[in-house]
């Protein structure tokens, strides 16, 4: 993978462009893929010069089938030049499609929503992954989730315990964590809002806060998940995606409209390789972790741990962007109902299935 890039500050103060798109936060707030090459589905070898592809992606085992993409060069096989840069959250990401510094987004699919609202013309290409989200529990909190005791009277029990509410940590208000978990909590769980209280902070800032015991409880993705649980094995993980929000969606691949139309082999290409490193994911980890590790790694993660979090319950890898359109709307219907969002804002155009299903035929 081309070496990665630092967020500039001018690409931050980018999101400008999309007003209030920010303040909003995410929702109110990507191998040849064919041996000979994945553009050959359309009649057409890859290009003698390279077409480049400038990728944003928040560095979560969600993004995993782009990495194994690039890793195994099939990007490249297929005329794809990859360059990557790391973002923190959706809305930075929108900001920098935008502006024309990124073509390719690789992150949750609530923001894209907000940017075609606003007038972005991006396209969801392909999932990657879904249900990612989970909710790990503290020593302290995770004693009161006993076999058959309900997540309400967990945090009653906790509260009595404490004297003071549970501390969970999220990303802010109007993001697809906040929303799965105020979901899980209030329509799932019935627990009693005074019995908890949500911090708000970023994706690293959860991590370290749930190692520190700084909170009590935090929703978190893999490879996090493994991460805290293998420092500390004190730390639960007390409920699924799956459980938290049913068909949660999750990490897609989507670009510009400006991009597909100009390079539609490539394109084609792209979405090739992300359904072969979907398959490669879920038939052979071992042979998928490598590239993992080598993209999120970055000398701090180790192979066992990329193994232990693909293995996780928590992790559910899926290609089919079709799969994520029905969940996708529910989202923000229970948004509106938080009040993080003013509307349900229309999904029309926004899910391009046709590579996927151009993929799948010659695969």
């Amino acid at each position: 993978m081309t070496r990665t890039r630092s967020l500039s500050r001018r690409t931050i103060l980018a999101g400008s462009v999309l007003g209030g798109l920010a303040a909003g936060s995410v929702l109110g707030g990507l191998a040849a893929a064919m041996a000979a090459g994945p553009a050959l589905a359309q009649g057409t070898a890859p290009a003698a010069t390279p077409v480049k592809a400038r990728i944003g992606v928040i560095p979560i085992l969600g993004a995993a089938p782009v990495f194994v993409a690039d890793r195994e060069g099939w990007l490249k096989a297929a005329g794809i030049e990859a360059t990557f840069t790391t973002f923190e959250s959706g809305p930075n990401m929108i900001a920098a499609l935008a502006s024309g510094t990124i073509d390719i987004y690789v992150a949750g699919v609530a923001p894209l929503v907000v940017a075609r609202s606003r007038g972005v013309d991006v396209r969801v290409v392909a999932a990657t992954a879904v249900e990612e989200m989970t909710f790990v529990a503290t020593a302290k909190l995770a004693r009161h989730f006993e076999p058959g005791v309900t997540p309400a009277e967990a945090f009653r029990r906790y509260r009595a315990a404490a004297g003071s509410p549970a501390r969970l940590a999220t990303q802010p208000a109007g993001s697809v964590p906040n929303t799965t978990l105020q979901h899980w909590l209030w329509e799932v769980g019935k627990v009693d809002k005074a019995d908890v209280t949500i911090v708000p902070m970023g994706i690293d800032a959860t991590q370290q806060a749930v190692q520190v015991g700084a909170v009590e409880g935090a929703t978190v993705r893999e490879p996090a998940v493994a991460i805290v649980r293998g420092r500390d094995p004190g730390i639960r993980l007390v409920a699924l995606g799956g459980e938290m929000f049913p068909g949660q969606p999750g990490t897609v691949v989507a670009a510009t409209a400006a991009f597909l139309d100009k390079n539609p082999a490539q394109a084609q290409a792209l979405v090739d390789a992300v359904v072969r490193a979907v398959r490669l994911i879920q038939e052979d980890p071992a042979r998928a972790a490598p590239p993992i590790e080598a993209a999120l790694g970055k000398g701090i993660v180790d192979s066992a741990t990329i193994r232990a979090a693909l293995a996780s319950p928590a992790s559910k890898f899926v290609a089919d962007p079709r799969s994520i359109v029905t969940a996708t709307a529910a989202m923000q219907r229970y948004q509106v109902t938080l009040g993080t969002l003013d509307r349900e804002l229309p999904l029309d155009g926004l899910f391009e299935p046709r590579y996927f299903v151009r993929a799948t035929a010659t695969q």
